[in-house]
């Protein structure tokens, strides 16, 4: 069997990605945040102009699926009225930032945002690779610190704000002012220095930066990450099962609160206090489901060897709490290139069980989905007591 396909870049609006379901159109919403107007004219454009599935992807980004080249068109046209397209495909693709969903009215987090995009949008000197991303992490402590950016607006430890680039343990101090002009700096510095692919891997290799972009130390991440559904002082986060929703559930959370996309593909409904009494939507965060990451699978995807929704879904009850269990299409591992308590890597026969790592790490041994829904209980206890 031939390896999975690496395209190298990722979908936009503009420029979409070919899938098992049809084009693949990826919408950034400015400062990760959606209007009310804005979350229902997707909701109806998706489900004019697409198969009715709509994705929340890992960099906080809406994903309508199986669109046409004949829809796409008309698909765009009704995006920009609503504000959500790009001038070109480079300005899109150059636009490519997370920003923290727990900013405040007037902490100034969103104009960085609004700032760094237009900079970004602006800028044609800026060839980047595809994935080089920007985080605006503003919080006190930091929130997106496994979130995959390359440099970050953040805060140090004295609470001011830092430019870091990612993989180095300090940044340079700035101010609202001179934040985006620092962050372009570095940008600008890894293309110069020979920077291909992702900032970290660059300094791991060797580049040096100037002891200006690492004088101060940055803030400390304290505690787990707060990714999960519930109460927080900028609203109610709710979560889909695999992140994935219908477009019915987004136009009704559209008539709830102005939405603000997260990178753990699950959306903040922005000054609720408490869940709205809506189906498809997780609410408590010890859902199972929220233990099990699965990646669109067959027929979705032509790259999957293997449907996985449903197996995932099968096998969620019985995923410990504390433990995760990814379900891989294939070897890629898209959904979640990190490690897992326990992977399952699609293959023609079946899938192939990883234990403690990720889809692309050896194989421990395989199983047939027959097998794993045989006996889901000793997948998760003991997964070496299953027959090979």
């Amino acid at each position: 069997m031939s390896a999975p396909l690496v395209k190298g870049w990722c979908p936009g609006a503009l420029r979409p990605m070919p899938s098992g379901d049809g084009l693949l159109v990826r919408i950034r919403p400015p400062a990760g945040r959606l209007t009310q107007p804005q979350a229902a004219g997707i909701a109806r454009l998706a489900a004019r102009y697409g198969n009715g599935l709509i994705d929340l992807s890992a960099r906080a980004n809406i994903q309508i699926r199986g669109v046409t080249d004949p829809t796409h068109v008309p698909l765009l046209a009704g995006l920009t009225t609503l504000g959500l397209i790009d001038p070109t495909p480079e300005a899109e693709a150059r636009r490519n930032i997370v920003v923290t969903p727990f900013w405040q009215s007037g902490d100034g987090t969103a104009e960085l945002a609004e700032r760094l995009a237009t900079a970004l949008r602006d800028d044609r000197t800026i060839d980047l690779p595809g994935k080089f991303g920007f985080a605006i992490d503003t919080g006190v402590p930091p929130v997106l610190r496994e979130i995959s950016a390359d440099i970050r607006i953040e805060r140090d430890t004295t609470g001011a704000l830092l430019c870091r680039a990612d993989g180095a343990a300090g940044g340079a101090r700035v101010t609202p002012d001179t934040a985006i002009y620092t962050a372009l700096s570095l940008a600008h510095w890894f293309i110069a220095s020979g920077g291909r692919g992702r900032m970290a891997a660059h300094l791991a290799g060797g580049a040096t930066l100037s002891a200006a972009f690492t004088a101060i130390e940055a803030a400390p991440t304290i505690g787990m990450s707060p990714s999960a559904p519930g109460q927080s002082a900028a609203g109610f986060m709710i979560g889909f099962a695999f992140g994935q929703m219908q477009t019915r559930t987004l136009s009704a959370l559209a008539d709830t609160a102005p939405l603000r996309v997260t990178p753990w593909r699950m959306l903040l409904l922005e000054g609720r206090t408490g869940a709205p009494d809506i189906d498809d939507i997780i609410t408590r965060p010890d859902d199972p489901l929220l233990r099990v990451i699965a990646c669109t699978g067959l027929p979705g995807c032509t790259q999957a060897q293997q449907p996985t929704r449903a197996l995932a879904h099968a096998l969620a009850p019985y995923v410990p709490a504390g433990k995760m269990l990814h379900v891989s299409g294939c070897a890629k591992g898209c959904a979640h290139p990190e490690p897992a308590s326990l992977t399952l890597v699609a293959q023609a026969h079946g899938f192939d069980l990883v234990r403690d790592g990720n889809a692309a790490s050896a194989v421990h041994h395989p199983l047939t989905v027959e097998q794993l829904l045989a006996a889901p209980g000793t997948l998760m206890e003991n997964p070496d007591a299953l027959p090979v």
